[in-house]
């Protein structure tokens, strides 16, 4: 099975069917957006197929990078950041709950950065998930 909801290569999922999906998340999900383009006007999005393993996620891009992954379940979705060292730094400095804090801490370390991925239900927590997103647009 697929890390998104969303397998099948030949169908990039439409605004409709990810509604469907996420259901009561949904609201969350646009919000995390338009905090992203709030912080930076001029990113730009995409829809990626990453293969049968992963499925299709969404990302928001600056000209230079990759700001934030967000990848569709069914009834949640999940946040992913990838963090140098800087955004790690301050991210574990910060008021987020200590089970984020755990979650950035045992992510595993690739070339590109620290990269980790956070369950986003209706009841998140959106001011922790707004000061991980804000760590990473800063470094």
């Amino acid at each position: 099975m697929a890390l998104s909801v969303f397998e099948s290569k030949e169908n990039c999922p439409a605004p409709a069917d990810l509604q469907d999906v996420l259901a009561e998340s949904y609201s969350l999900w646009e919000v995390l957006k338009q905090h992203v383009y709030n912080c930076k006007p001029d990113a730009t999005e995409e829809w990626n197929y990453a293969g049968k393993s992963f499925g299709w996620s969404f990302r928001i891009r600056d000209k230079k990078r990759v700001l934030i992954y967000l990848i569709p379940c069914k009834g949640y979705f999940k946040l992913a950041l990838v963090y140098g060292g800087k955004a790690t730094e301050e991210a574990l400095q910060s008021f987020v709950s200590e089970d984020l804090k755990m979650i950035i801490r045992t992510a595993k370390v690739y070339a590109e950065g620290r990269g980790f991925r956070v369950d986003v239900f209706q009841n998140s927590n959106l001011e922790d998930l707004y000061q991980l997103i804000d760590c990473k647009l800063r470094n």
